[in-house]
């Protein structure tokens, strides 16, 4: 049987990109031979919960944490860095004593090159520049 992993992976910010990226990382999960559930993909669809209202986030995230308890390992990949979200999914891993591997996918360069776009775009300071660089460079 398969491994049940649970996906830990951004999602607020840059909701686009961050889907693009989760979907991303489910099929490199499926591609190891494991059994993935994001339920960051799941419980933000249009008519089942709004990230954006605390009190729905906050439900999304314990049923997805009620699904992790059956999960071995969490999977957080990082290329985009960690989220508030993924670091209480770890948190709650760790205390439950599963295991937490950190991923990154073989075409992250592509995912970091789109947030520094988006950035760009966005007109963030100067002192982003440092970690933008150290991102694509430290590959």
């Amino acid at each position: 049987m398969p491994k049940l992993v649970y996906i830990e992976s951004p999602f607020a910010g840059e909701v686009g990109l961050n889907i693009e990226y989760a979907r991303a990382c489910m099929a490199d999960s499926l591609s190891r031979g494991e059994s993935p559930f994001a339920s960051h993909l799941l419980y933000t669809q249009e008519g089942i919960l709004d990230d954006t209202i605390p009190e729905e986030r906050e439900k999304g995230m314990n049923a997805g944490f009620d699904f992790a308890a059956v999960c071995d390992p969490s999977a957080g990949y990082t290329d985009l860095g960690m989220s508030d979200g993924m670091k209480v999914g770890v948190e709650n891993a760790e205390k439950a004593g599963r295991e937490v591997e950190f991923r990154s996918l073989p075409n992250a360069r592509y995912f970091m090159e789109q947030k520094i776009k988006l950035m760009v775009k966005q007109n963030i300071p100067p002192w982003w520049k440092f970690w933008k660089w150290s991102l694509l460079y430290n590959q």
